[in-house]
């Protein structure tokens, strides 16, 4: 499975962003897709996450101002990104769990807020 990334930039406080994610490769096994963010000398922590069945969760710093969802062909997942912070400042990954194979990562998209 391969997960690319996109959307990521430079936004000003209170701005919004669209992260995009695309899977590739044998999905049978996918049940839960989602996006962590690592920011510089943090942990990396779970954003948000959507199952196969569409239940969502979310990390309680974003709750009420990003959202997560699928794609029409269920191999795309995106983060809808609203009144984003400085400490939003990240970078952003696409995860894809498989119930076989564990977890696969993106490489990453670099999200940057200003003050």
């Amino acid at each position: 499975v391969q997960l690319v990334e996109s959307g990521g930039g430079l936004v000003q406080a209170g701005g919004s962003l669209r992260l995009s994610c695309t899977a590739s490769g044998i999905l049978f096994s996918i049940t839960t897709m989602g996006w962590y963010r690592q920011a510089p000398g943090n942990q990396r922590e779970m954003v948000a996450s959507i199952t196969s069945d569409d239940s969502t969760n979310y990390a309680d710093s974003v709750k009420g101002r990003f959202g997560i969802s699928r794609g029409n062909t269920k191999n795309k997942v995106y983060l809808q990104m609203n009144n984003l912070e400085p400490d939003d400042t990240a970078v952003y990954y696409c995860s894809a769990d498989s119930a076989l194979y564990g977890t696969y990562w993106g490489q990453g998209t670099q999200v940057t807020v200003s003050s």
